[in-house]
């Protein structure tokens, strides 16, 4: 019987990187201009947006009705 964590070594990068991409995005601290920001990535890491306040990119991912995941 194959276990979880057997099953997800298996799995390739394109795998990983298409996985929940309907599903989920990353928000990102970042900086822009050389002040504080957050970027929303699709699960393949492409950038979306780039938002000044955190709370209003995470509102921003729930909103197209997808689940919002912290990178630090």
């Amino acid at each position: 019987m194959t276990t979880a964590s057997q099953f997800l070594r298996q799995l390739s990068s394109q795998d990983l990187a298409a996985y929940g991409v309907n599903d989920i995005a990353y928000v990102k601290a970042v900086e822009m201009q050389g002040e504080p920001a957050f970027a929303i990535h699709a699960a393949d890491g492409t950038v979306l947006t780039v938002l000044k306040n955190r709370d209003l990119a995470v509102a921003t991912v729930r909103q197209h009705d997808m689940e919002p995941v912290s990178i630090h």
